[in-house]
């Protein structure tokens, strides 16, 4: 195997990882204070989510649409595995002496059904549409300003966000009260995250260039 082969076998691999663990945990909420400037408050399955759309863009930088969208299909395809994996393991009664119980274990996973409707939506049409808008970016700037092209995504994000949160309002995980707040740190988190990653991703292209 090349090793062009084996970074984009790399890159769609922890591009699954990290949709479907944000799905996992999403129903955790927490504060996460940057440099003491600002406090988030937002879900810990969207601190690392961004990097999904990192390494969709370096996907589509180096390999083309066809192979990042197949990357986001992968991604789809395993969170319903995973679903049906989960819901057969919720399906299955807990023995008496087993520390987690058939309610806890609702608990916890009991919403990953419903709400995976609503993430895979938002996910799938803010990928698609970011790896359009970086490739169409690429092309009208005749491959220059890769920062702009990276930073295409604050668009895609803010799709992806107010789906995601509006969803999981309606299904009572988020309080309505709080859905507006959410969505503002949610974005805004991403937002900041993709600037302040803007360097890592002028390496990471840096890096696979000087290996063709």
């Amino acid at each position: 195997m090349q090793l062009q082969e084996k970074i984009y076998v790399f890159l769609c691999a922890l591009f699954v990882v990290l949709i479907v663990v944000s799905n996992l945990v999403y129903q955790k909420f927490v504060y996460l204070p940057i440099f003491s400037i600002y406090t988030f408050e937002l879900s810990v399955g969207a601190i690392f989510y961004p990097v999904t759309f990192l390494i969709t863009n370096l996907i589509s930088e180096f390999y083309g649409k066809e192979k990042a969208q197949f990357c986001v299909r992968l991604a789809t395809s395993i969170n319903i595995l995973v679903l049906c994996i989960i819901s057969f393991m919720g399906y299955l009664q807990a023995t008496t002496w087993s520390k987690i119980d058939n309610n806890t274990f609702d608990s916890v996973f009991g919403a990953y059904s419903v709400s995976l409707f609503g993430s895979i939506t938002a996910s799938y049409t803010a990928q698609m549409i970011d790896i359009r808008l970086y490739l169409l970016i690429r092309k009208l700037t005749n491959n220059k300003y890769l920062f702009l092209r990276n930073l295409s995504s604050a668009i895609s994000l803010f799709i992806d966000t107010s789906i995601v949160v509006i969803f999981v309002t309606v299904i009572g995980v988020v309080p309505y009260e709080q859905m507006i707040s959410l969505i503002f740190n949610s974005y805004l988190f991403k937002l900041f995250f993709t600037i302040a990653t803007t360097p890592i991703f002028y390496y990471v292209v840096y890096f696979i260039r000087s290996r063709n």
